[in-house]
């Protein structure tokens, strides 16, 4: 397979450093608008003959479409903010290869009620595009990281082998990391982190559809596996909401995660001084986008794994009924910020995520995993990709409750 990744920050490095001595893999094309971090990783890899260090502007449709048919990808893997999704997308549709990202196409606010109604949801615009896609022969995996993706096979899986009917999946994500040496020092895009957590949660029940709530909704403590232990949980914009319904039979779906007052209080400051604006302002005669000056302002998370230490838990909270009586399940796994570093250079919270894509595009070249359209990971059969998960470093573990 010949691949063509598009962000080389945390996660694509971490992508780049499993995918590199895969027998399946030809080439990988490391490309990013920052020439010098592309450097910085190609050498960090030791400059393998089947990689390629290439400079690209996400925003720039054709800039992709070349550098695709200069290296004759067959897939082009999305590792960039997800405010580029529409370009990449439409640029591998264009091409003629497969897609996958980790993060769907963004959402719009219902322009009256943003707090009850939907407007523009998570990957509504490839949704939009699946006709055509399947017309072409091609596959469009979307949300394919570890939330979504890993969460969303997880869910599958406990459709086909756990329960008989599901009331409710929730996906459940928490953490006792800490950052040495900052006060507030987020471990992954700030500029996604704002985009998600400050946007109306999204939730789905069988008799409403979908819908928001405020921010920060509906809190929870969840006890976490692993020596994380208790945290409170609130409701989050997230795909699995989006994706799960569309091929899972339940009655509910929520996505809660483990935020902690203090980075609530954080998000919360940002939204009241406007700073998680998108759109450019005048300053001083330089136009500049508030929410880019926030990042601009906070260290790199891909330069923090040697700062950080604890753990990180990704998982999925099923609950419903099997042979006639109640069950619910945890189906989670945690990835050790001390051992990601030692095996891997990158931090916990990346390696999670990007574990995930790499194990797919294993499934899609082998065959195991097939399809034509935008598809979610809950279409495809969860064995064969759980059964990767620890010969890849990420063993998942079921967590079951006695009721």
């Amino acid at each position: 397979m010949k691949v063509l990744l598009i962000g080389v920050g945390g996660v694509g490095e971490m992508i780049a450093v499993l995918a590199k001595d895969r027998p399946w893999l030809e080439t990988l094309v490391l490309a990013d608008y920052n020439e010098t971090r592309v450097q910085e990783v190609y050498n960090k890899l030791g400059a393998p003959a089947k990689f390629v260090a290439a400079r690209l502007d996400a925003s720039d449709q054709q800039q992709i479409v070349a550098l695709a048919k200069k290296h004759d990808a067959d897939l082009i893997m999305n590792a960039v903010a997800p405010i580029f999704a529409e370009n990449i997308f439409d640029a591998a549709y264009q091409r003629g290869c497969m897609y996958i990202d980790t993060a769907m196409t963004i959402s719009h606010l219902h322009p009256t009620d943003p707090y009850r109604q939907c407007g523009v949801k998570l990957g509504d615009y490839q949704f939009a595009r699946s006709a055509d896609w399947e017309k072409k022969g091609l596959i469009a995996l979307c949300g394919m990281g570890v939330e979504p993706g890993m969460a969303d096979v997880f869910a599958k899986y406990a459709e086909k082998h756990l329960f008989d009917e599901i009331d409710e999946i929730g996906v459940r994500d928490g953490a006792n990391i800490e950052v040495k040496g900052y006060d507030f020092a987020p471990s992954f895009s700030i500029w996604t982190t704002i985009e998600e957590c400050l946007n109306p949660p999204i939730i789905w029940e069988k008799e409403k559809g979908w819908f928001t709530t405020e921010p920060f909704s509906e809190p929870e403590i969840f006890d976490f596996p692993e020596g994380i232990g208790p945290c409170c949980c609130v409701n989050v914009e997230h795909e699995e909401v989006i994706l799960i319904p569309h091929w899972i039979k339940c009655r509910r779906v929520t996505f809660k995660y483990g935020l902690g007052e203090k980075f609530i209080n954080v998000l919360k400051t940002i939204k009241m001084l406007g700073l998680d604006n998108k759109e450019q302002i005048d300053v001083k005669g330089v136009k500049v986008s508030p929410r880019d000056v926030v990042a601009a302002c906070l260290p790199d998370p891909a330069h923090l794994g040697d700062k950080m230490d604890g753990k990180t838990c990704a998982g999925t909270l099923v609950k419903g009924v099997k042979d006639g009586k109640a069950r619910e399940v945890y189906i989670y796994q945690v990835a050790d910020n001390t051992v990601c570093m030692k095996n891997y250079g990158v931090h916990a919270v990346v390696a999670q995520t990007a574990f995930n894509p790499v194990i797919a595009m294993e499934l899609l070249e082998t065959g195991a995993w097939r399809g034509k359209g935008v598809l979610g990971p809950e279409v495809m059969e969860p064995e064969p990709f759980m059964e990767k998960m620890a010969s890849y470093g990420f063993p998942y573990q079921i967590r079951e409750k006695r009721i």
